[in-house]
Parts: structure tokens; C-alpha cells; sequence
């Protein structure tokens, strides 16, 4: 049995370490040895404590030897976006205004791994402020390319297999972009089925978690695991999540429907991206259904970025107002531009957003998802000093919807380029059934 990093699935690892067939401190350490030999390259992590990691693997193994209740995820190693307050490392946020910055408590979502059973064994890079302005982190699959921002770090850490899961989040589309360009799968539930309490805040209307995996059925995992009511957060809902291992191993009743949206920057792809859905559609046949975007579309684009600008600018308050200095020139200028927002836009871009999301219940009622690029094309070079365009992934983070950004084309350089699908709200579990029979479609078409 192969305890190397990426070998076997997360499922697969937790049974044979369940089963006493493997170790946690064994996976651990392989991980751990995989950051050294290329996080110098690649500069995925900008907080690693072996010895915590080490100490938390050797605890997890200790618990199943003695009988003790496990967890999900017991004995796996995940790694944190560095917006995600921790307690066994600082939480910088990217950015030297909070150098050594040493939470007192764990945010919601490192609690959960913990009750999981997950090991951390540090912090991955974000932009700075989980904003614009790119990291230094380079892609695993050209280190002269971007991985993508903001959760810059998780995607690269698990593209590069120094950890088989990590968390991101997305307020753009920092999920789904990065594991588009990392050629990994990213996930991010809909709006308010995990918890953001203890997670740096620069939009309370649009910010939400993300997750990258090697595997489409471990980010379910992970995504069960991460779940809950928590009446701190404002976009927590006090009802039943969806299952989502469980839809993600359930076979669909019948084949799906999907649909594809002539979208209004349709004109920002690249050449392999359209050549690449235009395969898609053809070997799905009448299973896609061609559609015209609403006008609307447009103006939601436009929707996004007054509600981004309002909240970031009314967010980052402290920082513009007492470290102006010590923030960027992306940051800088991109506060003045948000500082030009009037309230009434503001109310105008929230009633607009609820209307949205009106739309999407109904839509959704005949369709069973959304197919989409992740990104208009593959990643950017770093000389380019962008992390890539976000549009892709506007209206559905400004929605709150459900997505997955899969692994399934390249670009003109061989570099990834995901798929994205959207589905309707807290429709989590349709989405990975949905998704998981789109891969087995395709395997199915070249066998």
C-alpha cells in the first residue's frame, strides 16, 4: 500500500487508516517531504510546523489504537488559507499589517476539521487582504504562470500534492479560478451551508467558503465535514444541509439536462476554451440545451462589483485608515475607486441580487446544471502581474450558487483549463450526483 501523497483518494486513505493498514504519521510525513523537495519553487505555504503536524498525526493514531471515536477525516492532513484564524499558527492574512498576528480561538471551519480528525500542518498563502494584488506563489505546472488569487497557496499545495485537501474561499472567484488554473477540483457549496465565523471579512454579502481536492468525491467529503448551523454568521440558514458524499455516490434517476448560456463576456475566451465546450456540447448531444443569457447577465456583472466595493471599502476601514502605507498600490487604488460607491447603488445592487436569485429557483426547476469555463482560458503568466480574470465565476458567487470547477481541458500551452458547473441553491448534492455521472460519461466516451 502506497502512503505517497495523491496515491490513493482521501476516502481510500481513512479506511486503511481506520483499518490499522495505514498511519496518519506515515501520510503526514510524506506530505511533509513533498513540501520540502519543491514548496521552494513553488511557495505554496507561508506558515509550516512539522512538529505540530507530526504531533497531531502520532494523536490521531494513538486515538484508533486506543478505541476512541474517529472522525471523517481522521489522520488526513488539509491545508488553511491564511484568512482562516488558527491557533497553532498566525493568521497574516497577506499582508504586513498583521505580521505575527496570533488568534485566540480557531475559526469555525479549522473546529470542524478538528472534530473531523483532519491533521493541519500550516497555513498557505493568500493575496494580500484575500484581495487583488497577486501572492508570489507560482503554479505546479509552470512555475512562469499564476495559480490564480486569492486562495493562491491551497490550490498550488494541492496541485503540487503536498496535501490531498485545502481550504479557500471565494468572494469572486477565488476558488473555482485557481483549481481551474492548478488543474484540480474546486468546490464551493452554496451560500451559508458552512460557517465563516473567524474568516477575514471583506464581504459579508458575497464572501463564502471554498475547497480544492485531487478528487471530486473527497471535496464532497470534506464538504460534509465542514457543515453547519452557526447563528454568528448572517448567511448561516438553521435547516438540513445536503448530504454531499451521499449525492455524490448516488446514481442519477434519469440522464440530466443541462444547459448552456451564450453569457454577455462569452467574447473574453480563449480559442481552446471554446473549442473545448464546443466538444463538450457535441458529445453530450440533446442533454445540453443552448440558451440566450437574460440581459440581465450584464447587469449583474456590474451588480457584483458595486456590492464587492461597498462591503471592502466599509470592511478594510482600519487598514485604509491607519496602515495606508503598508498596503499596496493595487490595494490603494482599488480602495479609492470603492470609496466612490453611494449607499443608494448599494440597495439598488442588493434588490437586484435578490431578484437574481428568484430567477435561478425557477430556472433550476429545468435544468439539472449549468455548464460553463471556470476561467476564460488557462493561467496567466506571472510577468502579466494578474492572478486572472474572475468573470467566469461572477454571477454565480453574487447568487450564492453551488459550483464545481472540474479538471477537463487544456489550454494553447498545455495548461489546465476546468469546466465549471452551477447548479440551484442548497442543491449541493444534485450537483456532485450530476457531476460524478458527467465523468463517468466521458471516461465511458473515450473507452
Amino acid at each position: 500500500m502506497s502512503e505517497t501523497p495523491g496515491a490513493l483518494t482521501v476516502r481510500q486513505y481513512v479506511t486503511l487508516i481506520l483499518e490499522g493498514k495505514a498511519t496518519s504519521e506515515k501520510l503526514v510525513s510524506g506530505c511533509l517531504a513533498r513540501i520540502d523537495s519543491s514548496d521552494g519553487d513553488i511557495g505554496a505555504w507561508v506558515h509550516l510546523n512539522r512538529e505540530t503536524a507530526i504531533s497531531q498525526a502520532t494523536s490521531c493514531d494513538e486515538s484508533r489504537k486506543r478505541g476512541l471515536p474517529t472522525g471523517s477525516l481522521q489522520g488526513i492532513p488539509v491545508g488553511i488559507k491564511d484568512i482562516f484564524d488558527t491557533v497553532d499558527y498566525p493568521t497574516e492574512r497577506g499582508t504586513p499589517i498583521y505580521a505575527g498576528r496570533r488568534p485566540d480561538a480557531d475559526c469555525a471551519v479549522v473546529e470542524k476539521l478538528r472534530e473531523a480528525g483532519a491533521v493541519i500542518p500550516g497555513k498557505t498563502v493568500t493575496s494580500e487582504l484575500a484581495w487583488m494584488h497577486p501572492a508570489e506563489t507560482k503554479n505546479p505546472h509552470s512555475v512562469l504562470h499564476t495559480p490564480g488569487g486569492s486562495s493562491s497557496g491551497s490550490a498550488a499545495a494541492v496541485a503540487a500534492g503536498h496535501v490531498p485537501l485545502a481550504i479557500g474561499s471565494q468572494t469572486g472567484g477565488s476558488t473555482i479560478r485557481p483549481a481551474s488554473f492548478c488543474g484540480i477540483y474546486g468546490f464551493k457549496p452554496s451560500r451559508g451551508i458552512i460557517s465563516r465565523r473567524g474568516v477575514f471579512k471583506t464581504s459579508s454579502s458575497l464572501d463564502q467558503v471554498g475547497l480544492f481536492g485531487q478528487d471530486l468525491g473527497d471535496v464532497a467529503l470534506l464538504a460534509d465535514a465542514l457543515g453547519g448551523y452557526d447563528a454568528t454568521d448572517k448567511t448561516s440558514y438553521l435547516a438540513p444541509r445536503p448530504r454531499m458524499l451521499d449525492g455524490y455516490l448516488a446514481d442519477v434517476p434519469i440522464e440530466p439536462i443541462f444547459a448552456w448560456l451564450d453569457l454577455p463576456y462569452a467574447d473574453r475566451f480563449s480559442p481552446a476554451t471554446v473549442e473545448g465546450c464546443d466538444e463538450l456540447r457535441e458529445a453530450l448531444g440533446s442533454q445540453v440545451e443552448r440558451i440566450d443569457a437574460p440581459r440581465f447577465f450584464g447587469e449583474l456583472i456590474e451588480c457584483h462589483k458595486i456590492i464587492y466595493d461597498y462591503e471592502i471599502y466599509q470592511n478594510l476601514a482600519l487598514e485604509r485608515t491607519n496602515h495606508w502605507d503598508q498596503l499596496s498600490e493595487t490595494a490603494k487604488s482599488g480602495l479609492l475607486e470603492a470609496g466612490n460607491r453611494t449607499q443608494s447603488e448599494y440597495q439598488e445592487a442588493i434588490a437586484m441580487m435578490g431578484s437574481a436569485n428568484q430567477w435561478f429557483g425557477q430556472f433550476f426547476n429545468d435544468y439539472d446544471a449549468i455548464i460553463t469555463p471556470s476561467a476564460n482560458g488557462e493561467a496567466p503568466r506571472l510577468s502579466e502581474s494578474t492572478t486572472g480574470d474572475p468573470i467566469c465565476c461572477t454571477v454565480w458567487t453574487l447568487c450564492g450558487l453551488p459550483c464545481i470547477s472540474m479538471p477537463l481541458l487544456a489550454g494553447e500551452d498545455g495548461l489546465p483549463i476546468g469546466v465549471q458547473f452551477v447548479a440551484g441553491f442548497n442543491e449541493d448534492d444534485r450537483l456532485l450526483r450530476t457531476s460524478r455521472w458527467l465523468l463517468n460519461f466521458l471516461n465511458s466516451c473515450q473507452n
